[in-house]
């Protein structure tokens, strides 16, 4: 029941406004910051499984469509949110998501 709720309802997984189709995750880091606290800071070369990897993995289950996004899962630093807390995640080359809570 959980993963459904986490990934699936309206607002709960944010995107945009654009789709990087050149992107290069070497060497990239991805951050996050909730409520103006870090609450992740990492490589992408420290994902258990490598963006192409995982690209790999699903298509050979299922037909991967181009705009399709992969939900990999949750990393380190989840927390309860409270309605209007600020969610900023940034990958380096891509740029900086924002957006409220709730």
């Amino acid at each position: 029941m959980q993963w459904a709720r986490a990934k699936s309802f309206d607002g709960f997984c944010p995107f945009g406004p654009v789709v990087e189709t050149e992107f290069r995750a070497a060497g990239a880091t991805l951050r996050t910051v909730v409520g103006g606290r870090e609450r992740q800071n990492f490589e992408l070369a420290d994902m258990f499984f490598g963006p192409a990897e995982i690209v790999a993995r699903v298509s050979q289950d299922m037909t991967l469509e181009p705009g399709d996004l992969i939900l990999c899962g949750t990393s380190l630093g989840v927390l309860p949110m409270k309605p209007g807390t600020r969610v900023e995640v940034t990958i380096d080359g891509i740029g900086t998501l924002a957006n409220a809570y709730g």
